[in-house]
Formats: structure tokens, C-alpha cells, sequence
């Protein structure tokens, strides 16, 4: 008697949090960025994830990874194993969530995703595509499948990624002031080109991991050239790629951009040594002995971008992804330095991730050719430019004795 009177209280309570939960989980309809209206039970217990998982993380918060179950792992330690290695160490339920494949490489297992029995799957919208009719199998298995599109690289597409996820974490507040946070970066940059009208420099941005040796892929309406066309420049890409894809070595000689960015990741280091190479644990003397190889490829010591000493690397991975309105600043900062000069964008990363990531990354992430903080009037390399910032070094001396008479 006494055992059946202590165990009834716990009975009810144990019968009332289960009610409670029900009442709480519910069908909420949400309009995805592939413009599907997806119904899925909120808040969610058994996610899988596909992609964008820092993106996740730091909308979700702290706990956003309670109720991950799975996620496609190779995506993140096989494309950015530094990256991988410090987040493994600082939230320890990496480990332990289960690995359905990657959508790229074919390895992607949808009886894998069907055997953890989650109740929403997402994905990014190229991982969406490239499944096609698995998705169907997926969905016909009762699995809701939300697409999220950060590779877009559209201020809409990224603040309607960012509000889907703040609405599947519980965390509409902070994905709010994410979105307005990249929306104020966007809108000042464009703000302050639009006011200036200056003519617009042409730019090609080239994914630098086979070296200068061969040319690699280059950017359409996604990714680094969405960003082109964001802050105002003129991808000379953009007739001839519709996502990425490599362009013929010739258009590149006849465009002449006036700007030539090299983007890198930390893969290449050990593959490759001349390919470039930026981000975590990379040093700022590695790429910038990597990216003055590329000023040394056939034809380039013509190009304007090379004799005016406009050649910069950037970090790839953050080309896709909520924190790269520090790479809308660099793009900025590269396009049009006499308007943008008070960005720091390395400051920008860093702090997006001391703010709402559990660690901050160190490495080297935008960099141009002699030039340490992306503040030089001139810019160059090491190797040969002593002459350009003795240049700039005069011109702002000249200036300052013009303004002592003004």
C-alpha cells in the first residue's frame, strides 16, 4: 500500500508532462528557401542534418544539438577537418551523433537517415537537388524534409534560412538578430557604393585548390559571385558559369579584371604545395607564398589586378554560410578600398563566433598579396612590391602636406 500511495503522485505527474508535451508539439507549415510548404511537428525531437551545422549551432544556441540525432559528417571533417577538430573538442556530442553519408561523393544512405527515425530532415538546396528522387522516399517514409540555402548567397535566402531555423530550434529572437546583423552588413555596403557611383571594377574569383597550374573553378550566380554582384562589382564570370565551373584561361587574359581574388581551404596544405591554402591554423606567410604563385601564372603580370597589386586570398568555406558577412566585407574592402577602408573583416569572423559559437577560430582568413591588414593603397607582394608601398607611403605624405593648406 504504501509503495502503490508514493508511486500514484509519480504516476500523475509522469502522465500530466507527457500531456503537457503533446499539447506543446505541433504542426507548424513552413515555407522552405525551394519555396515547398512543409508541415513538421514542432518542436522537433530527431533531426537529421545535411548541412550548415554552424549555422545551426549558433541560431540554435547552447542546447541545438540536444535533439540532433544524425548529420551528413564528411561534409564538415573531411572539407574543413581544423574546423571539425576544434568544434569535436568543444561540444563532445559530435561524436556521438550517427553519420548517414555525403550527398556529393554518393555515400549519402537514405536507409540510414530512415533507421534513426527522425521527425525532419534538412538540407542545403544543392544536397536537395542532387538526392532527387530519394527525397520522395524520404518523404513518402513520413520525414519532413526542409531546404535551407546559404550558398545562394542572397541577403533573402539567407535571412529566410536563418528565420526556418530560428522557428525549428525555438529561437526566433536570435535568429532575428542574426538576420538583421547580416541585413545591416548588406545594406551598408550597398548603401555605400550605391551613394558613391563609381564605375564598376571587373573581378574573377577562382577557387585556387589544383595551384596555378591549373585553372580551377570559377563562380556564377552563387557563392563568391553572388557576393560580386552584391557589392557592386562586375563578375566577368557570370556570362559563362551558372553556379561554378571553370572558365577558359583566355577569358580571363581578354576581361582584364581589375580584381583577382583566390579563394583557399586548409585541405590543400599537406595535397598540394601549390595550391592555395586559408583558414584555420593556416599562417599569414603560407598564403601569401601560395597566393604570389598565382600572380606568376602565364599572361597574368598583364592583367591590371596583378600590376596594380589588387591580388587577395580569401577563406572558401566562409562563402556559404551566415557568418560570411565578414567575406561581404572583404569583397567590399578588395572591389572598392578608397570606400571600405574601416572594415576589419577578420574581426567580423572572429567575433561571429566568439558571440554565438563555442569556439573562436584562429588562422588566417582574407589576406592581399603584401599587404597584412587590407588596408594598403596599393597593395603588393612581398617579393615585389617594395616599390608600390613606398608609393603609398608618399601619396599619404603628399596628402598630408596638401592638407595643411586647405
Amino acid at each position: 500500500m504504501f509503495v502503490k500511495a508514493r508511486s500514484a503522485p509519480f504516476a500523475l505527474a509522469a502522465a500530466l508532462a507527457l500531456g503537457a508535451a503533446s499539447v506543446y508539439a505541433k504542426p507548424v507549415e513552413i515555407t522552405d528557401t525551394a519555396n515547398r510548404k512543409v508541415t513538421v511537428d514542432l518542436p522537433a525531437k530527431r533531426v537529421v542534418l545535411g548541412f550548415y551545422y554552424q549555422d545551426y549551432m549558433a541560431v540554435g544556441g547552447k542546447n541545438a544539438l540536444d535533439n540532433v540525432v544524425g548529420f551528413s559528417k564528411a561534409v564538415w571533417s573531411d572539407w574543413a577537418p581544423a574546423s571539425w577538430e576544434a568544434f569535436r573538442k568543444a561540444v563532445p556530442k559530435l561524436d556521438g551523433l550517427e553519420d548517414v553519408g555525403e550527398v556529393e561523393v554518393g555515400t549519402f544512405s537514405v536507409e540510414k537517415v530512415l533507421s534513426l527515425k527522425p521527425d525532419l530532415l534538412l538540407l542545403a538546396d544543392w544536397q536537395y537537388q542532387a538526392l532527387g528522387s530519394d527525397v520522395e522516399r524520404l518523404e513518402k517514409a513520413g520525414i519532413p524534409v526542409v531546404v535551407l540555402d546559404y550558398n545562394a548567397q542572397t541577403v533573402d535566402k539567407h535571412v529566410k534560412s536563418t528565420e526556418i531555423i530560428g522557428t525549428l530550434t525555438g529561437q526566433p529572437g536570435r535568429a532575428k538578430k542574426l538576420a538583421d546583423d547580416y541585413q545591416a552588413i548588406a545594406g551598408d555596403i550597398q548603401a555605400r557604393v550605391k551613394k558613391a557611383n563609381l564605375p564598376k571594377p571587373k573581378v574573377y574569383v577562382e577557387f585556387g585548390n589544383k595551384g596555378p597550374e591549373e585553372h580551377s573553378f570559377t563562380f556564377g550566380k552563387s557563392m563568391w559571385g553572388s557576393m560580386i554582384d552584391l557589392v557592386g562589382g562586375d563578375n566577368i564570370s557570370a556570362s559563362s558559369v551558372e553556379f561554378y565551373a571553370p572558365i577558359n584561361p583566355e577569358q580571363v587574359l581578354a576581361a582584364k579584371p581589375d580584381v583577382i581574388v583566390i579563394t583557399g581551404r586548409e585541405t590543400e596544405l599537406k595535397k598540394n604545395p601549390s595550391a592555395m591554402v586559408m583558414g584555420w591554423g593556416i599562417t599569414p606567410a603560407e598564403a601569401e607564398t601560395r597566393l604570389n604563385g598565382f600572380a606568376k601564372r602565364q599572361g597574368w603580370g598583364a592583367l591590371p589586378a596583378v600590376q596594380n597589386h589588387r591580388l587577395y586570398g580569401a577563406y572558401h568555406a566562409n562563402s556559404r554560410t551566415l557568418s560570411d558577412g565578414a567575406s561581404l566585407q572583404f569583397m567590399a574592402k578588395a572591389v572598392y578600398p578608397q570606400l571600405f577602408s574601416d572594415l576589419n573583416p577578420e574581426q567580423t569572423y572572429r567575433d561571429f563566433y566568439r558571440n554565438y559559437l563555442p569556439v573562436v577560430p584562429e588562422g588566417t582568413f582574407y589576406i592581399q598579396a603584401g599587404c597584412k591588414d587590407l588596408n594598403c593603397a596599393d597593395g603588393g607582394t612581398a617579393a615585389a612590391q617594395g616599390q608600390g608601398q613606398a608609393g603609398s607611403w608618399w601619396n599619404r605624405l603628399v596628402a598630408w602636406f596638401k592638407s595643411l593648406f586647405n
